[in-house]
């Protein structure tokens, strides 16, 4: 459980870094998500987070 929220806070942490630094790429970034079909947002949801399970599942491995 505790790496669970060390790697949540670190996306929040890297999330809000990006706000930070770069605020109006993240709006046109927000922006074009919106445009996108329900589908496309949820496929590439799906190939994030089976991304990051099988890179925690390697680095875990090792």
């Amino acid at each position: 459980m505790e790496d669970l929220l060390t790697a949540l806070g670190l996306a929040i942490a890297i999330e809000g870094a990006l706000y930070a630094l770069f605020p109006a790429a993240m709006r046109r970034m927000i922006a074009r998500a919106l445009e996108q079909p329900e589908n496309a947002l949820r496929v590439g949801g799906l190939v994030a987070a089976v991304a990051g399970v099988a890179l925690v599942w390697v680095l875990r491995a090792n």
